[in-house]
């Protein structure tokens, strides 16, 4: 059998091809859950937090120099990032517990 004609048969097989569909689906989902957070949950909380945006949040470890930038670490960054994995955990949560609710017996 060729290595050509053997890829072919694996890359073909069902279950190679739906892990593809699921990775282009969680790829563009990820997209959405992002911005969901960066433009619609954050925002308002940084508003009730008296108008911080939480992508700026940091702290400077070290000042800049005319040829080094500045240290900093982005703790506000990160916690947009904690917020998309919750989301993204719930839903992912969410649709176990609906096909495990659904499936036949």
């Amino acid at each position: 059998m060729s290595l050509l004609k053997e890829f072919k048969e694996f890359a073909m097989k069902g279950n190679v091809v739906d892990m593809a569909v699921g990775v282009v689906i969680g790829a563009a989902f990820g997209k959405i859950v992002t911005s969901l957070v960066n433009d619609v949950i954050m925002p308002p909380i940084g508003v009730l937090l008296g108008g911080t945006d939480f992508s700026n949040l940091k702290v400077t470890l070290k000042q800049a120099t005319l040829d080094v930038p500045a240290a900093t670490l982005n703790y506000g960054a990160f916690v947009n990032t904690i917020v998309n994995f919750l989301i993204v955990a719930a839903a992912i949560f969410a649709v176990i517990h609906l096909m495990k609710k659904f499936k036949i017996q």
